[in-house]
């Protein structure tokens, strides 16, 4: 007994350092991020790593408020207005198709979730010369539809919520609230999705984060300067070919990460509480 206890800290010990130098290596490139806001552009170029802050933080941010063409509000608005619609719709529908994959019986359930698992395999790429193709003949480019819109088709987002329903979902609540009278829709607004509060948190920070840094999709479909994103907005300052503001640039990209930030410390508890899925108490 005393050998397997002794086993078990030496086991937990181990698991804790691995975990803490993940978290030290996952931090470091936010922390370089940060320290060149605060150093001049011969001091990057020089040495790009470093750990050391410098003093020009203000020079940067007085540089980078010269620059007409970076509008971080505009920026941020349009990427706010996008990522939380991406958001909301990508968390939703995901949750509202596992459901329905999860509860209902019905012929072609296997061969829909099959074909789910499929287009997940698809890289976005593949698509997106067909994408854009239609949305010009359509005349929709410069539109933020068409980035919002497809958010509802997310394919991962839709597995990882089946996978979560099957370990928290109880059929026994449900069959009570139909026996009760409740409508499909109030079943699953009002006791599934409390149910779900974990990993709708999880999906939300995911699909938050990859809307907020979408880069790609923006730049092809927006023509219109003000419907530029904040991803937009930093790519423009790296635009000049000559006497590049580097210090500036990281500026830039510290004012970018902010919300990522804030959005990670509202949801963190649910994601906290979604270690364990024992959300239904028997």
């Amino acid at each position: 007994m005393h050998s397997k206890t002794k086993s078990d800290i030496a086991f937990k010990t181990v698991i804790y350092i691995v975990c803490s130098f993940l978290a030290l290596m996952s931090l470091i490139p936010f922390v370089i991020m940060l320290i060149n806001a605060t150093r001049s552009t011969p001091q990057i170029q020089s040495s790009a790593l470093s750990f050391v802050p410098g003093g020009n933080f203000m020079h940067n941010l007085k540089i980078l408020k010269t620059k007409e063409e970076f509008q971080p509000l505009l920026g941020m608005k349009n990427s706010l207005i996008i990522s939380v619609c991406v958001t909301v719709l990508t968390v939703y529908f995901s949750s509202l198709t596992a459901y329905a994959i999860h509860t209902y019986k019905w012929r072609l359930k296997k061969a829909f979730f099959g074909l789910i698992m499929g287009i997940m395999m698809l890289p976005g790429t593949v698509t997106m010369i067909g994408f854009f193709r239609a949305c010009y003949q359509l005349h929709l480019t410069d539109n933020k539809l068409m980035i919002i819109l497809p958010a509802i088709a997310a394919p991962m987002t839709v597995f990882f919520m089946k996978q979560y329903l099957e370990g928290s979902l109880s059929m026994e609540i449900v069959e009570s609230a139909r026996i009760d009278g409740a409508g499909e829709f109030r079943t699953f607004n009002s006791i599934v999705l409390p149910i779900m509060k974990p990993a709708m948190a999880t999906q939300a920070i995911f699909a938050f984060v990859g809307s907020w840094n979408n880069y790609f999709l923006p730049m092809i479909l927006f023509n219109k300067h003000k419907n530029y994103t904040m991803p937009i907005m930093v790519a423009i300052l790296n635009e000049g070919n000559y006497n590049t503001e580097y210090g500036c640039i990281y500026v830039g990209l510290s004012i970018t990460a902010l919300p990522l930030i804030v959005i990670y410390l509202l949801l963190s508890k649910y994601i906290v509480s979604g270690i364990a899925l024992g959300s239904v108490k028997g």
